[in-house]
């Protein structure tokens, strides 16, 4: 296991239960492919209602925590809005927020930078998350748990989200890196889901969000995880900007540059490909 004051393993989470100040939530959505070829986002409220980690709440991405003035899926809201959402949550000054999510860790680490953004820092990801805790058979609850709403003051980092025009003025820029989180086959345009137009934003780079963790949903070993984005030219002094379908997978990648590699200048394209594929304007390769 990689070793950051933003990942939390089940040991140690296991430890903290019912800590007064640690607020669990269950992150979770699922990515079902629909009729058209393309993904339908689906709440994870249903599995969390079968058995989660005890004292965990609930929070639903898509419903609470997305613009709903976009057209586009998990667009960001305003900034303001976002801190207001997460304090009714119960996230605030003197908590421990942990966040985990089940199938992939994507879920949470879309949190955990959505937070970074709004600038709460006392968060971690669960190493595994609820895939790694049912596997070692600890304990899970049916009760729905609601944190007491808490206060929250916004200090943003509105940088460490871009959009199409900072992605389109970086093409060519030799001290950025684009950096695509989709599989290898959708970066080639060459299989797997299409949000639009098949391939890639033009001149970026891949290194999937899915080649980061193993079976068991936990992060993979941190020279691994380092030799992966040095292999692509992921140099600490370079700016990274980080796409993918809808800027969920994005967020891993960016997770694990900055809170495990110590990257300090990383963002992610919010809307991504879902925006940028759709617009014949924006340049995009196969191959």
């Amino acid at each position: 296991m990689a070793h950051s004051a933003n990942l939390i393993s089940t040991d140690d989470l296991a430890r903290q239960l019912g800590a007064p100040a640690v607020r669990v939530f269950d992150c979770t959505t699922y990515l079902k492919p629909g009729p058209d070829g393309r993904y339908v986002a689906e709440s994870g409220r249903a599995n969390y209602d079968k058995g989660h980690i005890p004292g965990a709440a609930f929070l639903d991405l898509q419903a609470d925590l997305s613009d709903k003035n976009s057209k586009l899926r998990f667009t960001l809201p305003p900034l303001e809005e976002l801190t207001k959402a997460f304090a009714a949550k119960g996230v605030g000054h003197g908590t421990f927020v942990v966040l985990y999510s089940h199938g992939s860790p994507i879920w949470a680490s879309r949190i955990w930078w959505m937070l970074r953004a709004v600038g709460f820092d006392d968060v971690a990801i669960l190493d595994g998350g609820l895939d790694k805790w049912k596997a070692e058979n600890r304990p899970l609850s049916t009760e729905a748990t609601s944190h007491p709403a808490a206060t929250l003051t916004l200090r943003g980092r509105p940088e460490i989200f871009v959009d199409k025009d900072k992605i389109k003025g970086a093409i060519g820029a030799p001290d950025t890196l684009t950096l695509n989180a989709l599989s290898l086959d959708q970066h080639r345009g060459t299989g797997g889901v299409v949000y639009g137009r098949a391939g890639r934003i033009a001149g970026s780079s891949c290194v999937p969000a899915a080649s980061l963790f193993g079976p068991d949903k936990a992060l993979k070993p941190i020279a691994d995880l380092r030799a992966a984005f040095e292999g692509v030219g992921a140099a600490p002094d370079k700016r990274v900007l980080v796409y993918c379908g809808g800027g969920i997978a994005a967020t891993l990648d960016a997770f694990v540059l900055t809170a495990l590699l110590g990257h300090k200048n990383v963002s992610v394209y919010d809307n991504s490909m879902q925006e940028w594929a759709n617009d014949p304007g924006l340049p995009m390769q196969t191959g």
